[in-house]
């Protein structure tokens, strides 16, 4: 039994100490270029959907004119470098990893636009608190809850029309 733990404690050992070897001399995935580690998505959507569906609320109030225009405004000064406006993509998205969803912009599989199928309180989960390791800062420390709630609802409505005074706080340049 003695040689079993012997061999077990030398296996784990070794093991840890490769992981080390590879991560200080080797060529791990660390550049937006490299090839995903396996099962990487998995590792970060399963505890990222079960701590959003843990803390999501719902919206304090229904979309209106004026959350939207508001919204917009938000949007346009805090969100459309990365996420693009109506009928303008931004072109170095796609080269992010993971890429930055054009939160104006029909899937290419199916007919969602953005996160517009996503619930609301799970879209403003991610603009509060960001999420770690893929360029999407947290914004609880930048914007009131108000704007939060306004550009959540814009963006869970961008697959519906939008009057000219929200589309022009967006395209505004």
């Amino acid at each position: 039994m003695k040689g079993f733990v012997l061999g077990v404690v030398f296996a784990l050992v070794v093991l840890v100490g490769g992981i080390g070897v590879y991560f200080r001399w080797g060529n791990p995935a660390v550049a937006v270029a490299d090839k995903p580690f396996p099962f990487e998505k998995q590792i970060v959507r399963v505890p990222l959907g079960a701590r959003i569906e843990r803390e999501m609320n719902k919206p304090p109030y229904a979309g209106s004119e004026d959350v939207y225009v508001n919204g917009a405004m938000v949007y346009k000064e805090n969100c459309a470098a990365c996420h693009g406006v109506p009928g303008e993509d931004v072109p170095y998205a796609k080269w992010m990893y993971p890429v930055a969803p054009q939160l104006f912009k029909k899937h290419a599989k199916g007919n969602v636009v953005g996160v517009s199928d996503d619930e609301p309180g799970e879209t403003y989960w991610k603009v509060k608190n960001g999420i770690r390791l893929t360029g999407m800062p947290a914004f609880q420390h930048v914007l009131s809850d108000e704007d939060m709630w306004d550009v959540t609802l814009l963006v869970k409505n961008a697959d519906q029309p939008m009057s000219a005074a929200v589309t022009g706080e967006l395209t505004k340049k």
